[in-house]
């Protein structure tokens, strides 16, 4: 270490010595009545000179800093090393106090914390939602926090807190005993409340990408607290925050609740990433809930009460194609589609997926989103291929996926008393089939803030559909809510997308006919596209990599390279492997930041959002198969779906490569 910096370390440990001493001779708190509760206090002023407000109130203490809005009580009558029990219930009931003032500046509750600090004590541990603390480890700890607020947006938030809060007074470090630290006071005026939410927005854009997934925009913050009295939904277009009030909308249910929380989306890759961003959201009540695949959960559930589970995609595939080669391929369903992938879908997402088990049933279904329109005989011929391909199951001894979601509803539908959660949150919910959405609403029923489901028909990447009402799930007043304001996309960006499923009329599950442009309003306008157009593959891909590592440094962190299909998905993890460019599969990805570019398919980005979008012969699959049946035209519709969530990953950079050969001479 050089002189200088030896120089530096010394006085700023006068300063704090400094600070400390005139913190204690300062106290003269009335409700500061032990000894160890003045010397919490005192550290706690200290903390007013790094740029921390302290409000002092009857029996709490409200710290705002850079890491948040704390609400702090100081226990020096500890039992045991825990503290009084009435004296933790009086600081959740300060903390709920809080959350709500805090809440009229748009800030979402979990950014209000409860600390507990034991006098006399070392410990830094959880109980329930409220942190521990010793004495000695609360500065400490509090000066570690992540930055969260900016100076100005701490100095807005404590005078509002200080006017707001009864009895709240703010205290700090007597500028007689402080130092002159070279660091410039804050400017005069008051901070108003949308330059406030203006800062946070701005602060959330400049941050990593993670950081910006969990941005809560203020605006949003009463629809997370709001009391549901049945089933909820939240819908909206892409960019409108709906998994984020999800996320937030978790924490908010974790502290208000004694039981679990389930939180399911049909990807298995999401769960990872929303359960590390809702630890580093609101760390205390991380492990009150769960984040789980459909799928997964249903298999955990079923082998946890003994019901036998033998899921085996590749034997009940076979199981399909010796049906299809003896019931199909011969019959009057090659006339309509001569392969047998519709086929396989039609069993999977009307038969099997909406727990059809009578011919006479499936003959009057509607189907929706499936565009071959069948008669009588037709479905006749569906319905035995059904058959012979569940007789050829049940020889190998398998289940496939819709198994596992019926044997789960079955097993539910016995006993519900036993059940653990407290409510049930569903993301991405127009992916999952009717069976998984009855599945889910019977682990709470209609139950107060029970079940919410979140998600956006437009936004659809997998073959059928249901009606919210063919669930049981009747979505009344205000209980619906449409998200209307697009956080993410650029007018740019969001034009490019939408002009991909323009003419893509949809039904949303609410039943609602939807046309596929829809009217946002726009908060972002800096996203730009980029279209790049080469005669050969060779020339395309010297372009995508050029484009890569024209990115500034640091940047591949937050951009997605996407593809349609697992096939190309291998060609570009080659590309870039030769190019000595980082990659992170999104398979993969957990949700911390990491310096590589995420690779991964249209469907594996769903629920996801980056800085910077790459999306590689983007029109090579649309432009492959003229759409000439019913069935084409439905596959040529889905594939559009797909590809406009990937134009709509995109915040500040799309980039559309195509591979168009010159005109023939």
């Amino acid at each position: 270490m050089g002189a200088g910096a030896s120089q530096e370390a010394r006085r700023q440990e006068r300063l704090l010595r400094e600070q400390w001493e005139a913190a204690r001779r300062q106290v003269r708190w009335s409700g500061a009545g032990g000894e160890g509760e003045r010397r919490v206090l005192a550290q706690l002023l200290v903390l007013t000179a790094r740029g921390w407000r302290l409000l002092v109130g009857r029996a709490d203490l409200v710290l705002v800093g850079p890491g948040g809005v704390f609400v702090v009580r100081v226990d020096d009558r500890t039992k045991d090393g825990a503290p009084q029990e009435e004296g933790a219930a009086g600081l959740l009931a300060a903390t709920k106090v809080a959350e709500s003032a805090a809440a009229s500046l748009g800030m979402s509750p979990v950014a209000v914390q409860p600390v507990m600090v034991l006098a006399g004590q070392s410990l830094d541990r959880g109980l329930g939602r409220i942190r521990l603390l010793g004495e000695q480890q609360v500065g400490p700890v509090l000066l570690a926090q992540p930055r969260r607020l900016r100076a100005e947006s701490v100095r807005a938030i404590a005078d509002h807190l200080e006017r707001v809060l009864p009895g709240c007074e703010g205290l700090a470090l007597e500028q007689g005993v402080v130092p002159d630290s070279g660091r410039q006071a804050p400017p005069d005026g008051l901070f108003d409340v949308d330059g406030l939410r203006e800062a946070a927005l701005e602060g959330a854009r400049r941050a990593p990408i993670e950081q910006w997934m969990t941005f809560l925009h203020p605006d949003q913050v009463a629809l997370v607290r709001r009391n549901w009295s049945g089933p909820a939904r939240i819908s909206g277009p892409a960019g409108t925050g709906k998994t984020v009030v999800a996320l937030h909308r978790a924490a908010h249910l974790a502290r208000r609740t004694t039981g679990r929380i389930l939180y399911v989306t049909f990807a298995n890759n999401l769960p990872r990433v929303q359960s590390t961003f809702l630890r580093t959201m609101a760390p205390a009540v991380a492990d009150r809930v769960d984040f789980r695949s459909l799928h997964s959960w249903a298999q955990e559930f079923l082998q946890e009460r003994g019901v036998p589970v033998r899921l085996n995609g590749d034997k009940a595939e076979t199981a399909f194609s010796l049906a299809w080669k003896d019931h199909g391929r011969e019959s009057r369903l090659a006339q309509i589609d001569p392969g047998p992938a519709y086929w396989r879908e039609e069993i999977d997402y009307v038969i099997k997926g909406r727990g059809i088990t009578r011919f006479e049933e499936y003959a009057v279904v509607v189907r929706k989103r499936r565009r071959a329109g069948l008669h009588r005989t037709q479905r006749q011929s569906v319905w035995e291929l059904y058959e012979e391909y569940e007789a050829r199951r049940r020889e190998r001894g398998v289940h496939d996926f819709n198994d596992v979601l019926s044997l789960a509803l079955d097993e539910v539908s016995k006993d519900r008393g036993g059940l653990p959660y407290a409510a049930v949150i569903v993301d991405e919910v127009q992916d999952l089939t009717l069976v998984g959405v009855r599945l889910l609403h019977a682990l709470v029923g209609d139950a107060l803030n029970g079940l919410l489901l979140v998600g956006d028909g437009q936004q659809t990447v997998y073959p059928g559909g249901f009606r919210l009402t063919d669930a049981g799930i009747d979505i009344r007043g205000d209980r619906g809510q449409v998200l209307r304001t697009n956080y993410r996309n650029s007018r740019q960006i969001l034009d490019a997308a939408l002009a991909v499923v323009a003419d893509d009329a949809f039904e949303d599950i609410d039943g609602e006919p939807t046309p596929g442009r829809r009217d946002v309003d726009l908060t972002y306008h800096d996203g730009n596209v980029v279209r790049v157009a080469e005669p050969t593959v060779e020339a395309h891909d010297r372009e995508l990599v050029g484009a890569l590592k024209a990115l500034p440094d640091g940047a591949l962190a937050d951009t997605a390279l996407l593809c349609a299909s697992k096939r190309a998905l291998g060609h570009y993890q080659r590309l870039l492997a030769r190019a000595e460019i980082p990659v992170c599969q999104l398979e993969q990805y957990d949700g911390h930041p990491v310096d590589a570019v995420k690779l991964g398919t249209y469907r594996r980005a769903k629920g996801l959002e980056f800085k910077n979008v790459l999306l590689p012969r983007y029109d090579a699959e649309s432009a492959a198969g003229a759409p000439g049946t019913d069935t084409a035209r439905e596959r040529a519709e889905l594939r559009r779906g797909q590809l406009f969530v990937a134009m709509t990953r995109a915040r500040d950079l799309l980039w559309l490569g195509s591979v168009a050969a010159p005109p023939a001479r």
